[in-house]
């Protein structure tokens, strides 16, 4: 997409940052302003590629790091206590999973996490449980070839082909998002999302000191290198 595509997301970010500056709606606004971006301009990208290989029940790739932003951790901390506080959320014990898969994963490398293959925490039964609220990240990581991943994510040497658009649709509006938010005054890093999750869940009021321009999970926060 072109420069001023950019910017016009930019302007979609900015229209919500300003009259929702410091309130309790500010972060639901903005991720799913950016979800709904990403979802309705995906097809029309990705037209006149071949069908994904990607469907229900194919983890392959759910051991990679993901990052996303403040904002999308804090909507995901909220959909995640919803389904703790839920009739069966105490047999799946979602933040107890993350918890464990920050403590397995924390400081270790792109390499090292790939060798443990560690699980996503929110797979239960093969199915992604947070799966309308998954960040930026998943949404962008998509493959033609499910073979390739699972030789991928078994060690082996062998290139997977991904969707370019995929990828480029995350980042810009990933970069519109964050050019909006460090405009507005808002801390606008990446984190790593277990960790940052984690951070989130154990005290509420980050979400709030985020808000109001604070770095409420930088201990999270990752250097900027390609990740998933």
């Amino acid at each position: 997409m072109s420069d001023a595509a950019f910017a016009r997301l930019q302007v979609a970010f900015d229209s919500i940052l300003a009259p929702l500056s410091g309130s309790s709606s500010l972060v639901e606004a903005l991720v799913n302003r950016a979800f709904d971006l990403f979802e309705a301009n995906i097809g029309t990208q990705t037209a006149h590629l071949p069908p994904l290989a990607c469907c229900k029940g194919c983890p392959s790739c759910c051991a990679l790091r993901v990052t996303a932003t403040a904002a999308e951790i804090f909507l995901i901390a909220r959909y995640v206590r919803q389904i703790d506080d839920s009739p069966s959320g105490s047999a799946v014990g979602l933040s107890r999973r993350i918890t464990h898969a920050n403590r397995a994963t924390q400081g270790l490398s792109e390499a090292e996490r790939m060798a443990r293959r560690q699980p996503c925490p929110f797979l239960v039964r093969g199915a992604c449980i947070i799966h309308p609220v998954r960040p930026l990240a998943c949404r962008g990581h998509a493959s033609f070839d499910r073979r390739a991943c699972a030789q991928a994510m078994a060690g082996r040497d062998v290139d997977v082909p991904v969707s370019a658009p995929h990828l480029a649709l995350r980042g810009l509006i990933q970069d519109a998002l964050r050019s909006a938010l460090s405009r507005a005054g808002l801390v606008a890093c990446l984190y790593e999302l277990n960790h940052g999750l984690a951070l989130a869940l154990g005290d509420r009021t980050r979400e709030r000191d985020w808000t109001l321009g604070l770095d409420s999970l930088e201990p999270a926060g990752i250097a900027m290198v390609a990740t998933a």
